[in-house]
């Protein structure tokens, strides 16, 4: 895939880039090693000062990089602005509760001595240059909260970006080196999938995270095991969502609209499979479907557009491949289920609800990278965390219940990394996210996150410290 900024809303491409050569990589490389070497003893003040600096200076360029990132892979502005504000939050964030987070800890004092020690203590140390392969759907944001933490800890950092999002990639570079970081702590690669590899086995790079495919990530995954190189996966997400009967219908049925078709449905984290009981099925699918078809499709850029289009043409011929593969096995489209009359030009699809999907429909197993969505008739509880679990990911889940025996039934055996109540799925730097089973595995933000890509030290002294 070339490495280019093409306009989903027309197809247009509007910008190429030369792909590093062998030097040039061999070049940053050296400069992140050296920074690391530097940058490692500083300071927790000093480095909250830098990414405090470089969180005013994304709320100054919000606008601009809004622009940019609606033009690289189609959001709709108003979600590309707040992706700009959540971003600088949480920098902010890292900036005020590192410290804290990775502070030294001291076994109680009988516990030392048991161990032989006078004194005993766990140190949280940075790893070292981590390489960061990042996808297109949230392109700062999927960055910033694996950034952050990672620079607040003494690493630095490398990011593959993806192809589609170039512009985005390199601004994030400029953003850390005008905020003040010394040069290597953050670098872009631009660098295609095939040369990832190389700069993984490089004894210079600690550790990598992911978030994307589950294909890449197996290929990332499986390059770090035979280097033994630490690495975090945010992969695939088909994310339940679950309507019961004591739910309050009405805020159900239009958080399920954003919770579906945010970010055009291009969101790990959005809910893709509507588990709904028997006892108010049609009242929600007849509401669901009503919402999700006057939804505005149209241009990213205008302020009134809903849902713009997607960001590849390849995303969309994948999307349509599930949703005809399902028709043609029996389900029906409530509504959608085709590109949107009169645009010939950019990568549309209408949003779509589909319902009567049965396990041998691909959709029933694969992520839906798109605003469609699939509804399931449930006649209990029972039933719907079997079919909430029947599937390979595990990423997050929203279940609608006010009634706490249910919930807590939910918690003990929902198969995911995260249960959402009454509410659907949002990350926030507070809040430790991730998955299980084909989701991937390691978590991102929160203490957790901060210290995924830490050296957890024991340090133990047969003598009082410093005797």
């Amino acid at each position: 895939m070339p490495i280019a900024t093409v306009n989903p809303a027309t197809g247009e491409t509007l910008k190429t880039f030369a792909e590093l050569g062998p030097e040039d990589v061999e070049r940053r490389l050296a400069t992140a090693d050296a920074a690391f070497r530097a940058y490692r003893t500083t300071g927790f003040a000093e480095r909250s000062r830098l990414l405090r600096h470089a969180a005013e200076l994304l709320d100054d360029d919000r606008d601009d990089i809004a622009r940019t990132m609606t033009t690289e892979m189609g959001k709709p502005l108003a979600a590309a602005r707040a992706e700009a504000a959540k971003c600088a939050k949480a920098m902010r964030w890292y900036a005020g509760n590192a410290e804290a987070l990775l502070a030294d800890e001291t076994p109680p004092e009988a516990e030392a001595r048991d161990a032989g020690a006078s004194v005993a203590r766990v140190h949280y140390r940075p790893l070292g240059v981590v390489l960061a392969v990042m996808p297109w759907n949230f392109p700062l944001w999927q960055v910033v909260r694996f950034a952050a933490p990672a620079l607040m800890a003494g690493n630095v950092g490398l990011l593959k970006h993806a192809s589609n999002v170039p512009q985005t990639a390199l601004y994030l570079e400029d953003l850390f080196l005008r905020a003040g970081f010394p040069e290597g702590c953050f670098q872009t690669l631009l660098i295609g999938s095939g040369a990832v590899e190389a700069v993984l086995r490089d004894p210079r790079v600690a550790a990598a995270t992911l978030t994307g495919s589950e294909p890449a990530g197996r290929a990332v995954a499986a390059v770090a095991g035979d280097e033994v190189k630490k690495t975090v996966l945010e992969l695939g997400g088909s994310d339940p969502y679950v309507v019961l009967p004591s739910a309050d219908l009405a805020r159900a049925v239009r958080t399920a609209v954003t919770a579906r078709v945010q970010n055009n449905g291009q969101s790990c984290i959005a809910a893709k499979r509507f588990i709904v009981h028997t006892d108010v099925y049609d009242a929600f699918a007849e509401r669901f479907t009503a919402l999700m078809e006057g939804l505005t499709v149209g241009d990213p850029m205008a302020e009134s557009t809903d849902v713009g289009p997607l960001a590849t043409e390849r995303g969309r011929a994948d999307l349509e491949e599930l949703v005809d593969d399902a028709l043609r096995r029996g389900a029906t489209a409530l509504c959608g289920g085709r590109r949107p009359a009169g645009r010939e030009h950019g990568w549309y699809y209408e949003p779509t609800v589909l319902a009567g999907v049965t396990p041998e429909m691909r959709i029933h197993r694969e992520e839906a990278f798109g605003p469609v969505a699939t509804l399931y008739r449930v006649d209990g509880v029972d039933e719907a965390i079997a079919v909430a679990n029947d599937s390979p990911f595990g990423l997050s889940s929203n279940v609608w219940t006010r009634d706490e025996e249910e919930q807590r039934r939910f918690v003990r055996d929902m198969e995911a990394g995260g249960v959402f109540f009454n509410g659907m799925t949002a990350s926030h730097p507070a809040l430790p996210f991730g998955g299980v089973k084909r989701s991937g595995y390691g978590r991102e933000l929160s203490g957790h996150g901060i210290r995924e890509f830490c050296n957890v030290t024991t340090v133990w002294y047969g003598a009082e410290p410093g005797a």
